[in-house]
């Protein structure tokens, strides 16, 4: 693992805590889409096979996911990935505004006990400063398999003023969106899965 991360983020990697364009790490240049929490990868290397018109830049706090994903870029040469360990938080924070093409949420942690909600990534705050990296027109797409979370999710993002839902309420699971491994573990636990999509005003 940590020779992965020795020898390959220098060249997959991304420097999160300085004012980043993540656009011009990739030669030719492409429209960004940051995924956060992209746990072992399964979605994000998905995702990068088949659409190569986009950047995928991820973003964990587990450093084990993104050995994997480093060494799966480089064996396949997938020239449209990069990777981070770290806060999203921070990197949102050194995007210039109105620069990602899309941000993908997808199965984030649930805090399922009352007293760890607050731990939860999509608060208000977080919101508001993720929608101000999207451009206008990209999406913020969340997903989860918690019925709890997936109400919050959506009272709070549908109280973003930058932002619009695309549905009335919660989104069919989109054909192109790969099943992640959370996800397989709430359908198996029956738990029902929700997306939400909202639109960049």
């Amino acid at each position: 693992m940590n020779q992965a991360l020795d020898e390959l983020l220098p060249r997959y990697g991304i420097t999160i805590d300085q004012p980043i364009a993540l656009a011009e790490l990739f030669d030719p240049p492409l429209p960004v889409v940051l995924e956060i929490g992209c746990g072992m990868g399964e979605a994000t290397l998905e995702c990068a096979r088949t659409q190569p018109e986009i950047g995928i830049a991820a973003i964990d706090v587990h450093t084990r996911g993104i050995a994997t994903i480093l060494r799966t870029v480089a064996d396949e040469s997938l020239a449209n990935v990069r990777v981070t360990r770290g806060d999203a938080v921070t990197l949102l924070e050194n995007l210039p505004k109105s620069s990602l093409a899309g941000i993908r949420i997808w199965f984030p942690d649930p805090w399922p006990k009352a007293r760890h909600n607050k731990r939860r990534l999509i608060q208000g705050p977080f919101v508001a400063l993720a929608a101000s990296r999207l451009k206008p027109g990209a999406t913020l797409h969340a997903a989860t398999d918690w019925a709890e979370y997936a109400d919050q999710m959506l009272e709070v993002l549908s109280a973003e003023f930058l932002l619009r839902n695309l549905h009335d309420g919660f989104a069919d699971r989109p054909d192109w969106r790969p099943v992640t491994r959370y996800e397989r573990v709430g359908i198996e636990a029956q738990r029902p899965i929700a997306d939400l999509v909202f639109e960049r005003v």
